[in-house]
């Protein structure tokens, strides 16, 4: 089951949710608007081995935002660090976003129970546009987990504090 955004509020408000810095103006129906962070990456190699290393260019997102391009895969973050011991996060980008053709989390949309952190987010655009540091651009909704609970002790919880996207790890060595 999905939590509607009135019971977000009372489950963050019980310690069952982490969304910081929140704000009730974000919330949904049935989800949270996130942000986005300050820095974007991208791959630095024209050619990118997916079993090799991944060297990554990192930006500032300046005040007058950020001009994205088509042919690239954009590194970001949340602005908010986002997660639950007691729920499963999943992030989409937001529709009104999707409509410029800018796609977020087009592989990765569905957190880790326990993962409480400031998400990387996936960005791929379909034109050129300009984008901002602490502009809305998704949304994260709370589903409830059936079952016995095993909650998430990788090492994205080792980069809890981080607001600089995460690389792949796939590698060789995995």
């Amino acid at each position: 089951m999905i939590l509607t955004g009135p019971e977000i509020i009372r489950q963050r408000e019980a310690g069952c949710i982490s969304i910081e810095p929140f704000s009730c103006e974000q919330v949904n129906p049935n989800s949270y608007n996130y942000r986005l962070g300050p820095a974007l990456r991208t791959h630095a190699g024209p050619v990118i081995d997916a079993l090799g290393a991944h060297p990554l260019d990192e930006t500032a997102i300046p005040a007058e935002g950020i001009l994205l391009r088509p042919g690239c895969v954009y590194l970001g973050t949340t602005a908010e660090r986002i997660g639950s011991t007691h729920y499963v996060p999943s992030l989409i980008g937001r529709s009104s976003l999707g409509r410029l053709g800018v796609y977020l989390q087009v592989s990765a949309d569905l957190g880790n129970l326990g993962a409480i952190h400031h998400w990387t987010l996936e960005i791929v655009v379909c034109q050129a546009i300009r984008v901002y540091a602490g502009m809305t651009v998704g949304q994260v909704s709370f589903w409830t987990p059936s079952g016995d609970k095993c909650p998430y002790d990788g090492h994205f919880g080792e980069f809890s504090e981080a607001v600089t996207p995460y690389p792949s790890l796939l590698t060789s060595g995995c």
